[in-house]
């Protein structure tokens, strides 16, 4: 159940993809949002499949991994297309008692859908290519202009790097309290979705109860190993930008251009 969910895994590799440089890789992954949201045509998602499977193939990366990652939100990919298709205003082109499909709710469900896909694929792509500590280190470059407002770049980037690592390890634990309380005769599986909700909630006490005790033991290694923070800490390996990186940043730079300035035209 929990297997699908593939938010916050690293898998190395030495590809063009998992060398480039963190900062710019996550500036990339911004541009690729806002360019997401400019496209007005569905036929302008091709261009951007195509250069998710290139990146995907750059870096030898299982695709059936990738998209397995999308089974988790299957219910919100399903709502967001029932809601665009049943309650966009338009001409009726089937009726069924009360409810109303029109060409532009259509139109806009598949569109909309699409988007949401490509936004997870695309964003996933991050964590796939990026290991904790690079995320980190990039996460604390761009946040480093903000600390002369007082905000902690440091602080905010362990925490979300925390955040994201301690994902996966949750999950497994998740599906072996399930494993385990399925042994002893509880029922996950059957029942509509309401029912299996409800049949989660035993999960919740023992999953929190190991939550807290690994932010404890985390926090004990931190503070066995003196870390006090963002102050005066150096790096063993420090990121830095070389020519290679600059020019897959431009070429990114012209795609994501090119196609703002097609969905304008």
């Amino acid at each position: 159940m929990f297997k699908d969910i593939t938010i916050g895994q690293y898998f190395p590799g030495e590809s063009a993809v998992h060398k480039y440089d963190p900062k710019l890789k996550m500036i990339t992954m911004i541009l690729f949002i806002c360019s997401l949201f400019f496209i007005k045509s569905v036929f302008m998602y091709v261009p951007v499949v195509l250069y998710l499977l290139l990146i995907i193939l750059n870096a030898k990366l299982p695709l059936g991994m990738v998209l397995r990652g999308l089974k988790p939100l299957k219910w919100i990919i399903l709502v967001t297309f029932i809601i665009n298709l049943f309650f966009t205003p338009g001409d009726p082109i089937y009726t069924f008692k009360f409810l109303k499909i029109s060409q532009e709710g259509l139109d806009l469900a598949v569109f909309m859908g699409i988007r949401l896909i490509l936004l997870v694929l695309g964003t996933s792509l991050l964590t796939y290519t990026t290991s904790p500590i690079e995320l980190t280190d990039g996460i604390e470059s761009l946040l480093r202009p903000f600390r002369k407002i007082g905000v902690p770049s440091h602080e905010i980037a362990m925490m979300m790097t925390i955040a994201l690592r301690f994902i996966p390890t949750l999950i497994e634990e998740t599906d072996k309290i399930m494993k385990a309380q399925m042994a002893r005769g509880a029922d996950f599986e059957s029942g509509n979705i309401i029912k299996r909700a409800k049949n989660l909630v035993p999960l919740l006490v023992p999953l929190f109860i190991n939550s807290f005790r690994r932010a404890e033991e985390l926090a004990t290694a931190m503070e066995a190993r003196c870390y006090r923070g963002g102050d005066g800490r150096t790096k063993m390996n420090a990121s830095k930008i070389v020519g290679k990186d600059v020019l897959i940043f431009l070429g990114n730079l012209i795609f994501f251009g090119i196609i703002v300035v097609v969905s304008k035209l």
